[in-house]
C-alpha cells in the first residue's frame, strides 16, 4: 500500500524464475503477440477486401477475430513491460479494468459464437427464409449487442468491486482475472449472486443455445442428402472446434479459483500461457483452413507474396 499517494498495488505471484529468463520470456511472447496480430487481421482484411466474403458468415468470423486481437491486446503489454521489470506489480484499478475488459471479450466471444450458430441454423435449416432473417440490420444488432450486453453487466460488478477491501496483496496468476477477488477480505454475498447471475446470462445460456442450434442442424443434415450434410460439416465444424476450444479454458478459469492455492504453480502457469497463446492462434489457424472460401483467398494472398519475393531477388 502506497499511503501517501493512497494507491494499492497487487503483486502477480505467478511469474517463474523470470529474473533468470526474462529476455527469453520476452523474446517469445513479443513473437507470439505479433504472430496473433498479424494472423488475425490478415483474415479480417481478406473478409473485408473480397465481396464473396460479405456474407452474414464471415462477417462474425471476422467480429471473433477482432475479438481475439482485443483480447491479446488487453494482456500481452503489461505481460511484456513484467517480464522487464524488477518487479511484476499492478495497482487494483488497473487490476479491476483488466479483468473487466478480460470477461466482457471472453463474453462477447460467447454471444458472436451464439450468433455464428443462428446464422448456420438459419442457413441449413431454413434456407428460404436466410435472407429475409439475416439482413444487414439483424448482423448489426448482433454484434453491437455481442459487445454492449457483457461490457454493461460487467461494469455493475466492476463499480461494486471499485470500493473492496483488501487484505491479501499477492494474485497467484500472471495477469489479473477473477482470482483477485479471493484477495478481498470478506467476500460479499450479492457480487456473489450477481457473479453466478453473470456466469448464467453471458455463459451458460449463450453456450446451451449453440448447443441446441448445432443439435438442430445435425438432425435436419442427417435426414436430408448429402450436399446439406456436406455444407454443415464444411461451415459448423470449424465452429465447433472454436467453441470447445474456448468453452475448455473459460471452465478452467471459473474453476481455478474454487481451487485458489490448491493447484499447482506450475500447472497454473502452463495453463494460463495455453489461454493467451492457444487460443487466440487457434481461430485465425481453423477459419483459414477449414472454410473453403476464406482458404481460397488465403493461398492466392501466400502464392502473390512469394511470387513478388522471388521476383524482388531475381531483379
Amino acid at each position: 500500500m502506497d499511503d501517501e499517494l493512497n494507491v494499492t498495488y497487487i503483486t502477480l505471484g505467478g511469474y517463474l524464475e523470470v529474473q533468470k529468463y526474462r529476455y527469453l520470456y520476452f523474446v517469445i511472447m513479443f513473437t507470439v503477440y505479433i504472430l496473433i496480430i498479424c494472423c488475425n487481421s490478415t483474415i479480417v482484411c481478406l473478409i473485408v477486401i473480397h465481396r464473396n466474403l460479405h456474407e452474414p458468415m464471415y462477417i462474425f468470423i471476422a467480429a471473433l477475430l477482432i475479438n481475439s486481437v482485443l483480447y491479446s491486446t488487453n494482456i500481452y503489454p503489461k505481460l511484456l513491460i513484467d517480464f522487464l521489470s524488477e518487479k511484476q506489480m499492478i495497482s487494483f484499478q488497473a487490476c479491476l479494468f483488466q479483468t473487466y475488459i478480460y470477461y466482457t471479450l471472453a463474453a462477447s466471444e460467447f454471444l458472436l459464437l451464439s450468433a455464428m450458430a443462428y446464422d448456420r441454423y438459419v442457413s441449413i435449416c431454413k434456407p428460404l427464409q436466410y435472407p429475409t432473417v439475416m439482413r444487414k440490420t439483424t448482423i448489426k444488432v448482433f454484434l453491437v449487442s455481442a459487445w454492449l450486453v457483457p461490457a454493461c453487466e460487467l461494469a455493475v460488478s466492476a463499480v461494486l468491486n471499485a470500493n473492496i477491501k483488501l487484505c491479501r496483496f499477492i494474485l497467484d496468476g500472471l495477469f489479473c482475472n477473477n482470482a483477485m477477488f479471493n484477495l478481498q477480505c470478506v467476500r460479499s454475498v450479492a457480487l456473489s449472486i450477481y457473479g453466478v447471475f453473470m456466469l448464467l446470462n453471458i455463459g451458460l445460456f449463450p453456450m446451451l443455445f449453440i448447443l441446441f442450434t448445432y443439435t438442430r442442424i445435425l438432425i435436419i443434415s442427417y435426414r436430408s442428402c448429402r450436399e446439406v450434410r456436406k455444407k454443415a460439416a464444411q461451415t459448423c465444424l470449424p465452429h465447433l472446434l472454436v467453441l470447445i476450444s474456448f468453452s475448455f479454458f473459460i471452465t478452467y478459469d471459473v474453476v481455478i479459483v474454487k481451487l485458489e492455492s490448491n493447484f499447482p504453480k506450475l500447472a497454473h502457469a502452463i495453463m494460463t500461457l495455453q489461454m493467451i497463446i492457444y487460443h487466440p492462434l487457434f481461430n485465425p489457424f481453423i477459419y483459414g483452413l477449414k472454410m473453403k472460401e476464406i482458404s481460397k483467398h488465403l493461398k492466392r494472398l501466400l502464392n502473390h507474396t512469394i511470387k513478388s519475393t522471388l521476383l524482388t531477388k531475381v531483379m
